[in-house]
This record gives structure tokens, sequence and C-alpha cells, in this order.
């Protein structure tokens, strides 16, 4: 089987600052990666450059067997990105603003509009199609980012913490996706700091530490490794942080 995603030695510096010390990745259809690690570990620039969004990095980036710097716009055709923070057009409604992302990907409209109710009706969104956004919770702002980056029918799908907001019925809703989309042939690229949820949704995790890739592999792997740990604890003791019961005690005498 040919990869999707093939990172070959990608460095990335801020300045003087090397963010990124050599990262490689090769990955296939329909894996789910969780990409984890502490904050300014370099999972935010990779993802931005995985999605074309940083482009002065050293390094060679292939995507569906073509080279990022190359053709950048072919990339971006075949991935789909639901950031971190919601930036929506608040000012326009859920229909609206979906019509728009669709005509970016060159979708014609009445397939837009299918899709676009099916994905907000599955949410729980239908009454709100034609409500302008900016009185939108966190929540349903998040699930029409997530309808906005999947309605291209993307080949790769870069999830940024993509439960931000979410209740725990819509939590449920995506996690039952992800592992659908993967079993479909989809490869999905999940950053998220809730380990629970990566160790469930992950057949590989991929954590990383100071711009460097510190441990792969499946999370039995992963166990097998460490000791049998949950991945909470092997990400703490992989990231030197196995003080952080102790961080936790220190808080707690100024209330003493």
């Amino acid at each position: 089987m040919e990869p999707i995603i093939t990172l070959n030695n990608v460095q990335k510096y801020y300045g003087d600052k090397q963010v990124l010390k050599g990262i490689n990745l090769t990955v296939y259809p329909g894996q789910v990666i969780g990409y984890i690690g502490p904050n300014g570990a370099g999972k935010s620039t990779t993802v931005k450059i995985l999605t074309g969004l940083i482009s002065d990095y050293e390094g060679e980036v292939w995507v569906k067997g073509v080279n990022l710097k190359n053709d950048t716009q072919a990339v971006k055709q075949s991935i789909g990105y639901v950031p971190e923070l919601a930036e929506l057009y608040d000012v326009l409604t859920p229909r609206e603003f979906l019509h728009f992302m669709g005509a970016l990907y060159n979708m014609p409209e009445a397939l837009v509009e299918e899709r676009m109710l099916k994905m907000l009706g599955a949410f729980g969104l239908t009454a709100n199609v034609d409500q302008r956004m900016d009185s939108f919770s966190k929540g349903m702002r998040q699930k029409v980012l997530i309808t906005s980056g999947l309605l291209h029918n993307p080949d790769v799908i870069v999830l940024d913490e993509p439960l931000s907001g979410l209740d725990a019925n819509s939590v449920i809703i995506i996690k039952e996706l992800i592992s659908k989309l993967a079993k479909d042939g989809k490869t999905i690229f999940y950053c998220s700091h809730m380990m629970d949820v990566v160790e469930k949704v992950s057949d590989r995790i991929v954590l990383i530490d100071q711009g460097a890739v510190i441990a792969d592999g499946s999370f039995e792997e992963l166990k097998a490794q460490q000791g049998d740990a949950s991945l909470e604890k092997i990400f703490a003791h992989l990231t030197a942080k196995d003080g952080l019961t102790d961080a936790a005690s220190q808080l707690m005498e100024a209330f003493q």
C-alpha cells in the first residue's frame, strides 16, 4: 500500500529557535493517527505545515503523491481541516457559510445543500440552518466547523481538538464518526490533549516533545514498552512530567 502522507526530515525555525527537529512520518490510508505532545512540542506547527498554512519549512511533505511545496492547492483539495478555534463568519448563517465553503472546493450547489442538511441534521442543528452564527454557542459553532471540514469528502482529515465545546452526546457522535471514516479508507490526523479519547480512537499514536518524535506505535505497543500504563501515564513519563502529582500538592499548599 502506498503511503498517503509522508514527512521527510521536516524542520521549522522561528528565528533562531528550532521548533521541529526533523519529523519523519509515513501514514497509510485508513489510519487514525493520534498526534500528541505537551504545549510547545510542535504539534500545531506540524499541522499548519501539513495543511499548507506554513510554507517556509525545511524537508519534504508529500500528500497523495504530491509534493506540498510543488502544488499546495492540490494538497489542500485533499485535506479537510478542523482547527482548534472556530474561525467562522459570524454574520452568516450555516447555510450561507457552508455554501461559500463548497464554492471554494468547486462543489455543485445541490450537493452542498444535500450534505449540509444531512450533517447539520445529525448534529441537531436543522432548526438553526438559517440563523446567524453570532448567536451560536461554542458547541454549535464547533459542529458547523466540523461540517465544513468534511463537506468536500476529503481523503485526509486533520482534527485539532475537535471535541472542544461539544456536549457528551456530540462527543460520542464524533468518536463513532472517526471510526466509520477510517473504515471507509479516510486517514485521520487527530491532535488532542484528551488522552482518554486519543487512546480509544487512535490505531497509532505519535508522541512528540521538543520538536522530535519520541514514541510511535499502537497503544498496545506503547503499553508493552512502558509497563502497561495508561496513555496519560505514558505521556507524563516520556515527557519528563512525572512530578505532576507533586506540583498539584504544592498548589494545594497555597490554601493551607
